[in-house]
């Protein structure tokens, strides 16, 4: 069983916390502060700790270097309530996993938690010093694989085909969930770097330091916790292709290191004192408009300028309406397969419905609909199986109250109950589907864990 320690001087956090873990399976201890933290440490072995910063008798900041002295495997996540860049460059320097924010982080408590357990396991399991991003093979989707008649897609799968064939960086813009990483997976399939790793990550999804320590790779004894060498995706991507997704997100101070890699092919891991080479090749995805973002002090112009030597623009899936069924009847094909269900198409209320949604988050968002309509379906996808705000859309939710302002008391609290049935049904269904992992669960119903969490209490769904 995965085992965590929980140190937190208040009553409320640290019970909920340990509540939410123990629902995901995990073996959890509880501490008030440094003292009591480090004695149920040395009794229970946990595999991570949860820390809040400001304790009674300590800083956490300085606890992680004093944790991964005694036993460097351990895995320690910093919790605070008043987070500052100075305490988390020094938590990750000290050997900190992460360091998050009460409140703001929430949702990203648990995955963190998990990251931190696969980190754990693999050090004591492996050898294989490899980011553990790179462990599980990347699916790698060709041109092939673009699903879509439309001539706007047609024009953006044209480009992307010219440029394949070429080593120039390629900057991808567009909104959220219109497929960025699928076209940069098909420009490398289509390249003469194919036979090499293609290998992404999300610069959203890692601090500064843990970023550059992800991208760079470090020397053994560089920082506490740097227990041997640890290869950058830089390096794993020699010869092959890096794509680095939210490329807006990069902090500034980083960006100048990207640029030289791009410039002259060399990069310093951290804890080094000279340069290694690397021939690879860059692209890079944004959802941010990145001129604005360079007048407002936040990217560089010259990273910019390298980046989008040649820039693809992807369609928002409401600028492609005639690519949703197609869309859509590819994805009940596989998520048919996936459930083991016979599922007999789409109604043609289903179809409207879908068609003329608005879809703002692409691609990603029918496709998230798509696999939960399969789950609660019984024969065929009809409108009842869809999220409620598209099977009504506002404008019709009651036109005459609409126009005159006013609506019976009586069906209000009526359709006030509705809702809530409908919604209690729903987070069931999904939660038998996923076997009861939330955090599964949280993905499929598009809300956040701790959202999830206050539903199931809300609707008793424990008892």
């Amino acid at each position: 069983m995965n085992t965590l320690l929980i140190i937190d001087d208040e009553p409320i956090i640290r019970k909920l916390l340990s509540r939410m873990m123990e629902l995901e399976g995990y073996e959890v201890w509880q501490a008030v502060d440094c003292t009591q933290g480090m004695r149920q440490i040395k009794l229970h072995k946990p595999q991570v700790v949860l820390c809040d910063v400001f304790l009674p008798d300590g800083n956490g900041v300085d606890m992680v270097k004093k944790i991964k002295l005694e036993t460097p495997l351990i895995e320690v996540i910093l919790l605070t309530a008043h987070g500052n860049i100075e305490d988390g460059v020094q938590a990750i320097k000290n050997g900190a996993f992460d360091y998050i924010t009460k409140g703001d982080d929430n949702n990203k408590i648990i995955p963190i938690i998990s990251r931190a357990m696969d980190q754990v396991n693999s050090q004591q399991n492996s050898n294989n010093d490899l980011p553990k991003i790179d462990k599980k093979p990347l699916q790698v989707n060709s041109f092939n694989t673009i699903i879509g008649n439309s001539e706007t897609l047609h024009r953006v799968e044209e480009l992307a085909r010219k440029v394949a064939d070429t080593d120039i960086p390629v900057l991808l813009t567009g909104e959220t969930g219109t497929g960025k990483e699928v076209f940069a997976q098909a420009i490398h399939s289509a390249s003469s770097r194919s036979k090499f790793p293609v290998v992404a990550i999300n610069c959203s999804a890692f601090s500064r330091d843990l970023l550059e320590s992800e991208l760079f790779g470090y020397r053994a004894g560089s920082f506490t916790g740097a227990m041997k060498d640890k290869k950058g995706l830089v390096e794993v991507a020699n010869h092959g292709t890096l794509f680095l997704d939210e490329i807006g997100e990069m902090a500034y101070p980083l960006q100048a290191k990207l640029l030289r890699v791009l410039e002259s092919g060399e990069y310093i891991k951290i804890g080094d004192t000279s340069p290694s080479q690397v021939d690879v090749r860059i692209i890079s995805a944004t959802n941010r408009d990145l001129k604005n973002e360079i007048i407002a002090g936040n990217f560089r112009e010259d990273l910019f300028y390298r980046l989008s030597v040649f820039q693809i623009h992807l369609p928002a899936l409401r600028e492609r309406r005639e690519d949703i069924p197609l869309l859509a009847k590819s994805f009940l094909a596989r998520y048919s397969e996936k459930l083991g269900k016979h599922i007999d198409g789409m109604s043609s209320e289903f179809l409207n419905a879908i068609t003329s949604a608005e879809w703002h988050g692409n691609v990603r968002e029918l496709k998230n609909v798509i696999e939960r309509s399969a789950i609660v379906c019984d024969s065929s996808l009809t409108l009842q199986d869809l999220p409620f705000d598209l099977q009504v859309p506002y404008s019709s939710y009651n036109s005459s109250s609409l126009s005159t302002g006013v609506q019976n008391s009586d069906d209000a609290k009526s359709f006030d109950f509705e809702l809530a049935e409908i919604e209690r049904r729903h987070i069931v269904r999904v939660l038998q589907h996923t076997n009861g992992n939330k955090t599964e669960a949280a993905r499929l119903l598009k809300i956040g864990l701790t959202t999830l969490y206050r539903k199931i209490d809300e609707y008793k769904l424990n008892k």
